[in-house]
């Protein structure tokens, strides 16, 4: 109980710093070409792990690297699906939406790969959950646009990595499986970012500043919370948590950018936390009640 109690913990300081996240990508985007943000971003990332888990990485099976790796490329399909998605969408408000829908999916997703069926209480914390991410994304009209489509699909793929990320942490260490999956994905982002951009003829400091706070505290420092997290914690508890990070990213935009805060979007905070304090509270009940019968 107490381990769980540490890994939603985790979790909820991992919403923390992927909403600060948003943030330090929008500053640092200013300056830099999104998939070679991406990449430079999470390949730094990794190189700041490595020192840290080397030595199990020289411990490790080649199965298991291989497996975490694979995990990267789940992660590097999402964010670059993602980047995408942003660079051609006129409607960001519903992309959001759209995106923070992947950890609602992840235990459905995580029913058919794992044969681990959400309980019930999940099915009564949902609904709360999809109205408060509504209410915060909807500004006015709901507009449609192709880009739906990509965020769509990212949201989908982020899903899967999640459910992947979480069984694989259950065996991998920590630190090698969050180094090995940010070094893929920063490849990938450099890759791509080779084939369809060019390099910038200069980068203002403040970037900078903003790139180094992205590598740091929302990279290297989140996956690893992340990981250790879902190390600890079930699929549908995790995405339950997870899904504060719109909640943040609201408040954030609020202080950072001055973002009104209409009461709409104040009923929408109160949802996502009822959603959340309705799940925990539904499962301690139902873990007394199983341990009673025993």
């Amino acid at each position: 109980m107490i381990a769980n109690r540490k890994a939603d913990l985790l979790l909820v300081l991992t919403t923390v710093l992927a909403a600060a996240g948003w943030i330090f990508s929008k500053e640092s985007i200013q300056g830099l070409p999104p998939f070679g943000f991406i990449g430079l971003r999470f390949f730094l990332a990794s190189l700041c792990l490595l020192p840290f888990c080397y030595g199990a990485l020289s411990k490790a099976k080649t199965t298991d690297i291989g497996k975490a790796m694979g995990v990267g490329i789940l992660l590097g399909c999402a964010l670059l699906l993602w980047v995408y998605a942003v660079s051609v969408s006129d409607t960001l408000a519903e992309g959001a939406f759209i995106m923070s829908l992947s950890m609602l999916l992840a235990p459905l997703i995580a029913w058919p790969l794992f044969k681990m069926r959400p309980a019930a209480v999940f099915w009564l914390s949902i609904p709360f959950a999809l109205a408060g991410l509504f209410l915060l994304a909807r500004q006015g009209q709901w507009q449609q646009s192709s880009s739906q489509l990509w965020f769509g699909a990212a949201a989908v793929v982020l899903a899967v990595h999640f459910n992947f990320n979480g069984k694989y942490a259950q065996r991998i260490p920590t630190l090698l499986l969050a180094c090995l999956q940010l070094f893929v994905t920063g490849l990938m982002g450099l890759l791509a970012s080779l084939f369809f951009e060019s390099v910038p003829a200069a980068v203002d400091s403040p970037v900078w500043i903003w790139f180094i706070m992205s590598v740091l505290f929302a990279t290297s420092l989140r996956y690893v919370m992340q990981t250790a997290g879902q190390k600890h914690s079930s699929p549908a508890m995790a995405a339950i948590v997870m899904i504060l990070e719109p909640l943040w990213i609201m408040l954030l935009s609020i202080l950072w950018y001055d973002e009104a805060m209409p009461v709409s979007k104040v009923f929408g905070c109160i949802l996502i936390v009822f959603s959340l304090l309705l799940y925990r509270i539904g499962g301690n009940l139902s873990a007394r009640r199983k341990r009673a019968l025993v």
